[in-house]
């Protein structure tokens, strides 16, 4: 599977963003899905992640509420929707997946076995 992260760009404080992560290669309906988050010197840390179908989704206490997780199995895709977005959101958004049918979303990056390349989301203040 390869995935393919897109979406990121500059936004202004309060702004709004919708990221993507394509899938090519092999269908991803039933693998759990997640979007991670890395910062230069940070570690990699869960933002959010939903089941292979949609039924359960986790969120980090951080962006709950204003982050929405989603997903469209017919085109092989996930969305992550960003409202009102802080500077403290600025990072670089990972997707990954999880070869695993399961209804429970893990949230350490070493669970997941297929990554994308990041894109930059950055936010002014």
């Amino acid at each position: 599977v390869q995935l393919q992260a897109s979406g990121g760009g500059l936004v202004q404080a309060g702004g709004s963003l919708k990221l993507s992560c394509a899938a090519s290669g092999r269908s991803i309906r039933t693998y759990v899905m997640g979007w991670f988050r890395q910062t230069p010197g940070m570690e990699r840390g869960f933002v959010c992640g939903i089941t292979w179908d949609g039924g359960t989704t986790s969120y980090a206490d951080s962006v709950k509420g204003r982050f929405t997780i989603s997903r469209d199995n017919a085109k092989n895709t996930v969305y992550l929707q960003m409202n009102s977005l802080k500077p403290e959101d600025t990072a670089a958004y990972y997707c990954a997946g999880e070869n695993r049918w399961a209804n429970v979303v893990r949230t350490t990056p070493t669970a997941y076995d297929y990554w994308g390349q990041g894109t930059l989301v950055t936010v002014s203040s």
